[in-house]
């Protein structure tokens, strides 16, 4: 009979690349998410029956533990990068992750794959990378033999992180940042999908691999490349830590006074501790290299999806060329 692997958060950025490496190696694909009649699109990742969202909430016991009963692997692609109602850090990233551990465990599940991220730490005063960290030490002790991914800041053409700023650049003068001179390891997210699926199919060994691409750049750096990719000159204004605070301060402020019908997910006090710490794999950390798997360059995966904020999006390239043409007569 054909494997089955949950993918919890299967419709998700990363999750959905996860499934498509599933569904492509010809395991049996079932994608985990609150809203499974909003995820129909995940069918057309395999075969007709192939690929089929079910209903799970992480923070629920009983509907995860019927999402992973009868499956061979069970890939936990849940995060948040801000918290919202329900879904904090705490409950999604922590709590959330030991109930998929433990439950696993109970329901006699072969390979369990936790995707975290780089800088997890339990005593770090960042709540996100505080909760990864716990999630990551309840994994262990529920399922030893997990399998823990740890990425940088991941690239592709639906990643939060490019596409973000690109957006910005396209209306404003001015590109805000904050933690210029951090140091970032960008991973492209179907690199870390191929990873999370050799883990699913039992091909690597338990333990944590920290993943993170071939370049190493500072924030502005990474701004910068993107700028030039999109064609725009924008200002980089790095402001200092303590405007920075003040202006996330006024942004949760706003939060507050409009009831949560406005969410800060521009830039938290949270996200500004970790924008102090460099985000690069580890010394002496395995990686990409242990699991068989080349780094994909930013080179050649930016320009498949930034070209649309360009000032003439896709025929930005046609024009270069065209005047190129122009300069040889």
């Amino acid at each position: 009979m054909t494997k089955l692997v949950t993918i919890l958060g299967g419709s998700g950025f990363v999750g959905r690349y996860v499934a498509r490496r599933m569904a492509q190696a010809g395991w049996r694909v079932r994608v985990a998410t609150r809203r499974p009649n909003e995820r129909l699109y995940v069918r057309t990742y395999g075969y007709v029956g192939q690929v089929e969202p079910v209903l799970c909430n992480i923070r629920d016991d009983a509907s995860v533990r019927a999402v992973v009963a009868g499956a061979d692997a069970v890939v936990n692609c849940c995060g948040v990068l801000t918290e919202s109602g329900k879904n904090t850090f705490d409950a999604v990233q922590n709590q959330g992750a030991a109930r998929v551990a433990r439950l696993a465990a109970e329901a006699g599940v072969a390979n369990l794959v936790q995707i975290s991220a780089i800088g997890a730490d339990a005593g770090s005063d960042s709540d996100y990378a505080r909760t990864k960290g716990l999630g990551e030490a309840a994994v262990q002790a529920a399922f030893p033999g997990a399998v823990i991914l740890r990425p940088s800041v991941i690239f592709g053409a639906e990643d939060e992180f490019f596409n973000r700023f690109a957006g910005m650049a396209r209306v404003s003068p001015i590109l805000p940042i904050t933690g210029g001179d951090t140091r970032f390891q960008p991973v492209y997210v179907d690199d870390v999908a191929q990873a999370a699926a050799k883990a699913a199919m039992g091909g690597v060994a338990a333990g944590v691999y920290e993943l993170g691409g071939p370049d190493v750049e500072t924030f502005r750096a990474l701004m910068e490349r993107m700028l030039t990719e999109i064609r725009r000159k924008r200002v980089i204004l790095d402001m200092p830590l303590f405007l920075a605070r003040a202006t996330a301060r006024m942004l949760n402020l706003a939060q507050v006074l409009t009831g949560g019908l406005y969410t800060n997910t521009t830039l938290t006090l949270d996200q500004i501790r970790n924008l102090t710490r460099d985000n690069v794999v580890s010394e002496g950390a395995k990686g990409l290299a242990d699991l068989g798997i080349d780094p994909t360059p930013m080179d050649l995966v930016l320009p498949t999806y930034l070209w649309r904020f360009r000032p003439t999006g896709q025929y930005t390239a046609i024009r270069e060329s065209a005047a190129g043409l122009r300069g040889q007569e």
